[in-house]
């Protein structure tokens, strides 16, 4: 079924949401929006997307009414050089948002992935445009499968609930919910309050053996730095700085 866009207007009146039943993208739209002056927590949210964006330009799955798409206009205090911490921020609220509205606990990968053992169930992509974050969110909420071949294995809310038919509106007031809560704990505490948080909620920051997607070199995860980097220590004694790219779990890329 469509979206019950009374409902969610109706719990999340402080949000302007602008819907549409098919676009290529949210964040085509969300650009858009952003750029007329649309204010901080507009959300531009799909049933379908034909043409979802991933990182590097990779497609999302957005197949329609079985998914949570949308983006985001984040207004934050934040230096370019800081955008990683919006990306660490949304991520911690998608985990939190699924944990309230299913009881499935996630796992978080730097820089935007969003796990259930070790499978992707939610993805972000934030983009900064002048002095506002647009930030894609897409969740995979009631898929009853997937194609092989992924690079990452995905899951859904429903496969991970024993195929229980989940909420999207909930799902959606939950995440808004959740990004203020992550947003006013960066206004009143700084950007180390999310570091933190993202660090005690990831499996990867600390202390995991990844291969680096992009070299393929492996190495030992040691927190993240002052921007919301990740940095590696290889075997070699050396640490690098990732300011792009992905990690995998030692045991091979997928």
């Amino acid at each position: 079924m469509p979206l019950d866009l009374a409902q969610i207007r109706s719990l999340r009146p402080q949000n302007q949401i602008h819907y549409w039943p098919s676009t290529t993208s949210t964040m085509v739209e969300a650009v858009k929006l952003a750029a007329a002056g649309a204010p901080h927590r507009t959300v531009a949210i799909a049933d379908e997307q034909t043409a979802g964006i991933g990182r590097f330009g990779r497609s999302w799955l957005s197949e329609a009414e079985l998914g949570l798409y949308c983006s985001l206009l984040l207004r934050l205090s934040l230096p370019p050089a800081s955008l990683p911490v919006a990306s660490l921020l949304l991520g911690l609220a998608t985990a939190e948002a699924i944990q309230k509205s299913t009881e499935l606990v996630c796992d978080l990968r730097w820089p935007n992935d969003v796990l259930i053992h070790e499978r992707k169930v939610a993805g972000i992509l934030p983009q900064l445009l002048e002095n506002c974050v647009i930030a894609g969110i897409g969740i995979n909420v009631n898929h009853s499968s997937f194609e092989s071949g992924l690079r990452t294995p995905a899951t859904s809310l429903r496969i991970e609930s024993a195929g229980r038919t989940q909420s999207r509106e909930n799902l959606l007031v939950k995440l808004l919910e959740s990004i203020d809560t992550f947003c006013s704990m960066l206004a009143s505490e700084g950007p180390g309050a999310i570091l933190r948080a993202f660090t005690s909620a990831s499996s990867y920051a600390m202390n995991r053996r990844v291969v680096v997607e992009e070299s393929g070199s492996a190495g030992t995860t040691c927190g993240l730095d002052e921007n919301g980097f990740l940095l590696i220590r290889y075997d070699s004694g050396r640490t690098q700085r990732l300011a792009a790219g992905g990690v995998r779990p030692e045991r091979g890329l997928r």
